[in-house]
């Protein structure tokens, strides 16, 4: 096969992804003891320089003309920007990377969340047995393999990315967290491994059954029989299920996310969770299509249990992190809903609930975070009446709570409505009445986010958040602000997230003409 149209700027920029945030988390380890909070500004000048880099890809890269021989268009197959080398000749291995739409806004979601997590540490770190430069260093690795999971083509290379993550995370919890960070450490740790030990049975499996681990080829035209793509399939879905993570192997989530320090808490929601419902996309969809047909009715069915005991737990809870993190299942459980209508709609749906998420949820846990920081409790028995003591703060929880209800004009809308729209047009009285029943769920998720500011912001104010300093400095307003006016942005122009992701999604469904199908980006009918 001979393409045109390759970019060594487009090439360079792939590796410059993964390059600057690995060197600086080695300048930044380097960096004198003694002068942490330079190291830490340090941080965040890299993270700036690999957000800049993230963003570029949409500029760079982008050749619609790309052929194979004989003149036949493959522009669906291939990625704005693809970058093959041999990484271990020996065993077949291969360096393999690329960005496209489906993956492009996560990659400049991690961009950005970990810019403002880097910064949001410059001002404060969270007390804990490590520096704040060790954070720091930490968070510059976790951007590394939440990048290159994001950006890897090859099986083994995406396993490995995948892997990168998990050492990082535990000792950020381990490291800042609260009173029983260790347990909640070690309870994340347990959950994934056994969610990686799954995912490594499914990616040998692949590559030894077809001979390639390479997604490219896989997707599209899958060449494993019927019964190893069910194989295949049902150790990748409980694999990164753990990872999502999706009902009922969720339950690692709440006590990580009460006890991981505010950055920790904003990475974990607002990328690492979508490493799970990213990787059922592109390769448990994409690499055994049969598989996820065979299992599309049970997803259906886990994604709106998932929604729905996601918002009756949280109608139950008193604590304010663990709410957030509880509502994060209940919005999964949408993504999956999307996903599990095996349409260009639901996926389009699948990967809009996925940005809106990682932008709502990273605000809510930012102000989370400083609310019980400020507070020193997360007791909502005990946080009343914000709007008398921190009306900014409250302000800004009401805008971000509003968002994640699916109030429509925000971020959080587009994904969950065209979730269940997907599944109405999927047909049939399963399909439909999933639908109904998650409309119900969504209902329910506006009640306990009223519920929540009912009492957070409107009731009378106690003595703890009395004694709350309301002043905002200037680093939250860096932080929270690009939030805010993303989750605005989104909310009126979705379109931003969804272009150009119908041709490779539908040709990871493997659906040879997109105009007979519909789409939220303007294709079909």
């Amino acid at each position: 096969m001979v393409l045109t149209g390759d970019s060594l700027t487009g090439q360079a920029l792939l590796v410059a992804l993964l390059a600057v945030p690995t060197l600086g988390a080695v300048v930044v380890a380097l960096w004198p003891a003694a002068k942490d909070r330079q190291a830490r500004i340090v941080a965040t000048v890299f993270a700036a320089v690999a957000f800049v880099l993230s963003v570029a890809p949409a500029l760079a890269g982008r050749d619609q003309g790309w052929t194979a021989a004989g003149g036949r268009s493959i522009a669906p197959l291939l990625p704005w920007i693809d970058l093959d080398l041999p990484w271990v000749p020996a065993l077949g291995l291969r360096f393999h990377l690329g960005i496209d739409g489906v993956s492009y806004p996560l990659v400049a979601l991690t961009g950005l969340l970990t810019l403002l997590c880097c910064a949001y540490t410059v001002r404060k770190v969270p007390r804990g047995g490590g520096s704040g430069r060790t954070l720091a260093v930490l968070l510059l690795i976790l951007e590394v393999g939440v990048l290159g999971t994001f950006l890897a083509l090859d099986l083994i290379l995406f396993f490995v990315f995948f892997e990168v993550v998990l050492l990082p995370m535990y000792a950020v919890i381990a490291g800042w967290g609260g009173e029983k960070r260790r347990a909640a450490a070690r309870k994340f740790v347990l959950y994934t491994l056994f969610g990686s030990v799954l995912l490594l049975l499914g990616v040998l499996l692949v590559v030894t059954k077809s001979g390639t681990g390479d997604l490219v080829a896989l997707s599209g035209e899958p060449v494993l029989t019927r019964t190893t793509q069910c194989v295949v399939f049902a150790l990748l879905a409980v694999a990164f299920a753990v990872k999502a993570p999706l009902w009922p192997l969720h339950t690692w989530l709440p006590d990580a996310h009460t006890e991981a320090p505010t950055v920790g808490s904003v990475i974990l929601a607002g990328v690492l969770l979508k490493m799970g419902t990213y990787g059922l996309i592109r390769i448990g969809v994409g690499v055994a299509p049969d598989g996820a047909t065979w299992a599309a009715p049970v997803l259906g069915i886990l994604a709106v249990v998932a929604i729905l005991a996601g918002s009756l737990i949280c109608l139950r809870q008193r604590e304010l992190k663990r709410l957030i993190a509880y509502s994060s299942v209940g919005h999964m459980g949408f993504v999956l809903l999307g996903i599990a209508t095996l349409t260009v709609t639901g996926l389009q749906a699948a990967l809009l609930g996925n940005v809106a998420h990682g932008l709502i949820t990273g605000l809510l846990f930012f102000l989370a975070g400083t609310i019980k920081d400020r507070a020193g409790t997360g007791s909502l028995t005990q946080l009343s009446g914000l709007r008398e003591t921190a009306p900014r703060l409250a302000g800004l929880f009401g805008f971000a709570a509003i968002a994640s209800l699916g109030l429509p004009g925000l971020a959080g809308f587009w994904g969950e409505a065209f979730a269940v729209v997907a599944a109405v047009r999927r047909g049939g009285p399963l399909w439909v009445t999933l639908a109904v029943v998650a409309a119900v769920g969504g209902a329910l998720t506006a009640a306990y986010f009223l519920r929540l500011l009912r009492g957070l912001t409107h009731g009378p104010a106690t003595p703890t958040v009395h004694s709350l300093r309301p002043t905002i400095a200037g680093v939250e307003w860096f932080a929270w602000a690009p939030l805010v006016a993303l989750i605005l942005i989104v909310g009126v122009l979705p379109g931003l997230i969804l272009t150009e992701t119908a041709l490779p999604l539908a040709t990871i469904l493997g659906i040879p003409d997109i105009g007979q199908t519909h789409t939220l980006s303007g294709g079909g009918r």
